[in-house]
């Protein structure tokens, strides 16, 4: 793989009580990182969901390469968060079609299966474009899926939390009870369930 490609990986999902956590990862030439900065490429969490949907093609279309992976509530409630997130990192990095020479990933927990050279950087998603541009991917990528689960779990009003445990959501739960894509082990602690 060329040096100057830059490749980020970044999950979302993590603290929501719902569904699955996905990751992306995405390959970006020098002069590709610099277009996508130009326009308005950030930390996914810093756009509103419109601008997030509109960038997600131009993403698409200037990344070398790209990949998205997911782990599932169930595998969540049996490993652990910490352990799922990865299962969700290493599926979406054996999307790509060569191995990274070195991986940027946002936050400070090493991806412990990862056997070759990583960067962790705290904050990554607002200081590398292709860590930016993976948190765009895996965040409309997980909104897309909550979005068609609404209709299916509609009294839970996933199209609005987006699977997190906000108040109105908890309030659902306590009076519905469980489906099967609630993280059991997040609402135990929340005594919940």
């Amino acid at each position: 793989m060329n040096k100057v490609n830059e490749v980020g990986i970044d999950e979302v999902g993590r603290g929501a009580v719902f569904g699955p956590v996905f990751s992306a990862v995405v390959v970006l030439t020098e002069k590709n990182k610099f277009i996508l900065k130009q326009i308005g490429v950030t930390d996914s969490k810093r756009l509103s969901p419109k601008k997030r949907k509109l960038l997600l093609p131009k993403i698409l279309l200037l990344s070398s390469d790209y990949g998205i992976g997911q782990s599932s509530a169930k595998e969540i409630d049996k490993f652990g968060i910490r352990v799922a997130t990865e299962l969700s990192m290493i599926r979406a990095l054996k999307k790509l079609k060569e191995k990274p020479s070195e991986l940027i990933v946002d936050g400070p927990l090493k991806l412990r299966p990862w056997t070759g050279i990583q960067k962790n950087i705290i904050s990554g998603d607002s200081k590398f474009t292709a860590v930016a541009s993976a948190s765009i991917i895996a965040k409309v990528s997980r909104d897309n899926l909550m979005e068609r689960l609404d209709k299916k779990y509609s009294e839970y009003l996933i199209f609005k939390n987006k699977g997190y445990g906000t108040k109105e959501h908890l309030s659902i739960i306590k009076k519905n009870g469980i489906t099967n894509l609630h993280r059991k082990s997040f609402l135990k602690k929340s005594n919940f369930i």
